[in-house]
């Protein structure tokens, strides 16, 4: 493939547009895999790339954080063409060109292999959010988590990582409790599996209190700021929470009085850097006993190249609910 589609975000007059255009392998960064690339994901952070322009470094740029494929040539041995092959992270469309591409080529340490028991759709069905919500739940049980404990919280589930937090957790026999901002999607987060649905509001911490009624055995937190607040301020005994994100906000005012008095765990998570061994270990997972039940039309939407730019303001917005894919070289 020497020609070749990509959304490209290119600037002038001070101005940044994105568009398709037509490019060649020379546009290509350096890199020692070469991938043929059969679908992406659109995420939160490809937004804040795409439409407000944070974290790129230069100029023109592929936006797109994902990416699953096939190898169509590498330098390094650990490859060869043919090999089907995820890519996630890293400075994958944020300072090294992404997924919004046909056609890609990234450095060989960056690269996955498919594991048996997903497509390359499903992979980017999951995507860094599925990677981020089965990093959090493995977190969470490195911590001791069970599913006798007590109910878990999932923030934000109806956004990409929590409605796959939500799967996962209820597949493996744990008591889900979802919070959402959207009154409508009850039914939907049912379907994900869901014990109890409760507002946004309820988990929202509106007087800085540190210490309220316990109430969680753990938490997936993709939210951040007040939410975060108040997620520390009623986990159980020894609980955990896993943080991923921070659409909520990057504050989070609280004391020492959970962690001292009640010894809660609070859990960063970082897909973007994940070792090599535990990216592949959660990716096997991922395959195996945290596949969630529902990688369906209930929680996907595909879109061309073309509409990527007006979801990218659905996700600002916080009108797409669970993944939405991008078909590139198509179907498998």
């Amino acid at each position: 493939m020497n020609e070749f589609q990509a959304l490209v975000l290119t600037k002038g007059n001070d101005e940044a547009t994105l568009s398709v255009k037509k490019l060649g392998i020379q546009d290509l960064p350096k890199g020692d895999v070469l991938i043929k690339v059969s679908y992406s994901s659109v995420n939160y952070k490809d937004a804040m790339v795409g439409v407000h322009h944070q974290m790129v470094k230069s100029f023109p740029h592929i936006p797109g954080i994902d990416l699953a494929g096939t190898v169509i040539e590498s330098s390094d041995d650990s490859y060869k063409a043919g090999d089907k092959v995820i890519v996630t992270s890293y400075e994958l469309g944020t300072g090294h060109h992404g997924g919004f591409s046909e056609v890609a080529r990234v450095p060989k340490e960056w690269v996955v292999p498919l594991p048996d028991g997903l497509t390359l759709r499903e992979a980017m069905i999951l995507g860094t959010a599925g990677l981020t919500a089965a990093l959090s739940v493995q977190r969470l049980e490195d911590n001791g988590l069970t599913p006798s404990q007590g109910p878990v919280l999932v923030a934000g589930a109806t956004g990409g990582v929590g409605s796959l937090a939500v799967d996962m957790l209820a597949k493996k026999g744990y008591d889900v409790t979802a919070s959402t901002g959207s009154s409508s999607e009850k039914e939907y987060l049912k379907k994900l599996g869901a014990k109890e649905i409760i507002s946004r509001e309820e988990v929202t911490d509106q007087d800085n209190t540190p210490t309220r009624e316990k109430r969680w055995a753990a938490a997936v937190d993709p939210v951040g700021g007040s939410t975060l607040q108040y997620i520390l301020s009623t986990l159980k005994n020894s609980g955990s929470v896993a943080t991923s994100g921070l659409v909520g906000g990057i504050e989070v005012k609280t004391t020492v009085l959970p962690f001292i008095g009640r010894g809660v765990n609070w859990l960063g998570i970082d897909s973007v850097q994940c070792p090599m061994e535990l990216r592949r270990k959660v990716w096997e997972r991922l395959a195996d006993d945290l596949k969630p039940s529902n990688l369906n039309e209930e929680v996907v939407n595909e879109v061309s190249l073309e509409e990527v730019e007006g979801t990218l303001q659905d996700i600002l917005e916080g009108r797409v609910r669970g993944r939405t894919i991008v078909k590139l070289n198509g179907a498998e």
